[in-house]
């Protein structure tokens, strides 16, 4: 007879990688409050120069949490680096933000801002939880999908979460707006015809943030959407786990888009 049933066990090893996750997190944390140095502009493209294309080329944009900073992306950044990302840059919403709309318009100019900048016609986004809410929203609420490859979402409340610390500070407007049935969660799920970028969803089966867990998968009949399901990590550990990267660079990689799909194709896999 086992002295812990496996179940248990998994949840304190995920508890424990947690913690520990949180331990790093605090030390890193005052790193990232300052916003990063841009990256230098490359050579302007000439008029007959092709725009530039390919998976590894395409910038790729950040987008940390609730009171959180971009220090929780500094594992992420380094993988991304070693698979040839050179253009990796992480958006810092002020804290004092009260509206994921807002957040929103700020990701549209900074995604304007760098297109201009490096020359390039796409970006791809990665956000942790509410970070993936602000860049769908983006993507599907302010026309994000026209610059947008390949949205990877990583522990989202898409149909909100009812997490019990939340209600101590659903005072907080951006709270409120992660809650099961908010107007923003109600304007994302409607309607989006024709949207072109290709979304992907890593939701975990041991996600104590996520409540019920089932929240972070996006279904919606108008998306194309793969939903990855991670076994064994908590919500903290999302942004930071190799195996979490692994599949953050499959994704980005895939090549793919939402318009060769079929409409609203939807598919699922898992990662360990």
């Amino acid at each position: 007879m086992e002295l812990f049933p496996t179940a248990l066990a998994d949840r304190m090893k995920a508890t424990a990688l947690e913690l520990a996750v949180l331990a790093g997190h605090l030390v890193l944390y005052p790193s990232g409050l300052l916003g990063e140095r841009l990256v230098a502009p490359g050579p302007a493209p000439g008029a007959d120069a092709p725009p530039k294309t390919g998976p590894a080329s395409r910038p790729v944009v950040l987008l940390h949490g609730f009171v959180d900073n971009r220090s929780v992306f500094v594992l992420l950044r380094r993988a991304l680096a070693r698979h040839g990302r050179d253009r990796v840059e992480s958006l810092n919403y002020s804290p004092l933000t009260c509206d994921l709309r807002a957040a929103a318009e700020l990701l549209d100019r900074r995604v304007t801002e760098l297109l201009a900048r490096t020359g390039h016609t796409e970006v791809d986004l990665v956000g942790h939880s509410l970070g993936g809410l602000i860049a769908r929203y983006y993507v599907q609420r302010l026309g994000g999908d026209a610059r947008v490859r390949t949205l990877v979402m990583l522990g989202t409340p898409h149909s909100g979460t009812t997490f019990v610390p939340l209600a101590l500070a659903d005072a907080h407007p951006l709270v409120r707006q992660m809650r099961p049935g908010s107007e923003v969660l109600r304007e994302l799920a409607g309607p989006a015809p024709g949207c072109r970028t290709r979304f992907v969803s890593f939701w975990s089966d041991l996600d104590q943030v996520m409540v019920p867990v089932e929240t972070a998968r996006l279904d919606h009949p108008d998306l194309v959407v793969e939903n990855v399901r991670v076994s064994g990590i908590g919500h903290l550990a999302l942004p930071v786990h190799p195996a979490v990267a692994s599949g953050i660079l499959r994704a980005l990689d895939e090549e793919s888009p939402a318009a060769d799909a079929r409409d609203g194709a939807t598919g699922a896999s898992s990662v360990a």
